[in-house]
């Protein structure tokens, strides 16, 4: 066995603190209903903003409009935020007033 294979556990004088490593707080992002924001719309931003196929862009899309609100999906903050303020611009930019907020899950 070559020298620098070795056993961390097994060399003296090191100590293994063992942390418990925590996952990072997840948010959900979130569509709400309107009535001025086309279909059609709502399924392009959930196919390119988050990659939704369109059969599952369009079944969240009904879920929106049927329910007044539907999940895009969940992530940790930092990509909600930018998820999030993706799709506010694209909706501000078309002329449309297509709410989409996060929240923490």
């Amino acid at each position: 066995m070559p020298d620098n294979d070795y056993d961390v556990a097994e060399v003296e004088g090191i100590t293994i603190d063992e942390q418990e490593v925590k996952e990072p707080p997840r948010y959900r992002v979130l569509l709400h209903n309107d009535d001025y924001t086309t279909q059609d719309f709502v399924v392009a931003i959930l196919h390119h903003v988050f990659n939704k196929s369109l059969p599952e862009a369009t079944d969240i899309m009904l879920k929106v409009h049927n329910s007044g609100i539907g999940q895009c999906g969940v992530y940790t903050r930092e990509i909600a935020e930018a998820k999030v303020a993706r799709v506010r611009q694209a909706a501000k930019d078309a002329g449309f007033p297509l709410l989409c907020t996060m929240e923490k899950e």
